[in-house]
């Protein structure tokens, strides 16, 4: 049977976007699912978020909180390959600040995320600081200001965990500012940087955490950009923000607002971000987080559609 002919375009389809040269590699997450455990009844199955993520046109992903997917390489290395998808990360929380007493709880957590990670292929550790409060109750858990002493244990320490991942596993951690640590906005993240060796520690770059603290994204990649190991793309919703601000509202119960909105409609426009990334002349992820947990099993996957095509038109 002879196959019908493509019917044309309609005048009023958009025309694709030039082809831009780029060395940035777009992925997603499983954050981007509303994936933020292990093991809970209201997140996804991980086959559904390796079928979708695939299905919405992403060839990368981050590992997510370990567990959630499968933890043999190979088993995980015949799912993802099956589904044309790669890892380029791991995630790891570490409390680095209380000093070497909690160094060998934080290297055994370290060191399976990294074997995982090493043996999918990836290049990267995403390293994120402990909360100062608890990211669903609010409960106060530390001041959230450092003293001098959790700063220079912070600095020490982060340098000694890349040291050590990258002889080890081969891996390049980049240390994550978040929303409720005590690595979040320019004051935080700029004198954390200025205290690192830049041949042990990079950073990632998050979007929407660094807007929610009141960062500029555009500026810190051109000051810092030799430091911008990695990025995060994500916005926030500028009034749901203002009422999370109002209110002393911790991390978990904002997200639960809306404080994370799908792209282009927050903020930081995305466009400019990634033109400053391009600039910098370097091979960089940049993996869509939009967190959201928890959400309907059926909400991710028309937004995770709809932001890869919104990629596309910025020429990644």
């Amino acid at each position: 049977m002879t196959k019908p002919s493509p019917q044309p375009s309609s005048p009023s389809s958009a025309p694709s976007p030039p082809s831009v040269p780029t060395r940035i590699r777009v992925g997603s997450a499983p954050d981007s699912w509303g994936v933020w455990f292990p093991d809970d009844p209201r997140q996804v199955p991980w086959q559904r978020f390796l079928d979708e993520v695939a299905g919405a046109g992403y060839e990368w992903i981050e590992l997510g909180p370990y567990g959630y997917l499968p933890t043999d390489p190979a088993v995980l290395a015949e799912e993802t390959a099956r589904r044309g998808l790669r890892v380029s990360a791991g995630t790891v929380f570490t409390g680095l600040h209380h000093g070497s007493d909690v160094w060998d709880r934080t290297w055994g957590h370290v060191a399976e995320n990294a074997a995982l990670a090493q043996a999918m292929g990836a290049g990267h550790l995403v390293v994120i600081p402990s909360f100062w409060r608890d990211d669903r109750t609010g409960e106060v858990l530390e001041d959230p200001l450092l003293t001098a002493g959790q700063w220079r244990d912070l600095t020490r320490l982060t340098e000694r965990l890349g040291r050590e991942v990258r002889e080890r596993y081969g891996l390049r951690i980049v240390v994550h500012p978040h929303a409720d640590t005590h690595l979040d906005g320019e004051e935080s993240v700029t004198r954390f940087l200025d205290a690192t060796d830049p041949e042990a520690v990079s950073l990632c770059l998050d979007t929407g955490h660094y807007e929610y603290a009141g960062g500029d994204s555009v500026e810190l990649i051109e000051t810092y950009g030799e430091r911008i190991g990695y990025l995060h793309l994500k916005q926030v919703d500028p009034a749901v923000l203002a009422e999370v601000v109002a209110e002393g509202m911790p991390f978990g119960p904002a997200v639960a607002r809306g404080v994370m909105c799908e792209p282009p409609s927050g903020a930081p426009a995305l466009e400019p971000v990634l033109a400053a990334a391009r600039a910098l002349d370097v091979d960089l992820f940049a993996i869509v987080e939009q967190d959201m947990y928890p959400c309907a099993p059926d909400v991710p996957y028309p937004i995770a559609l709809r932001t890869r095509s919104f990629l596309r038109s910025c020429g990644v």
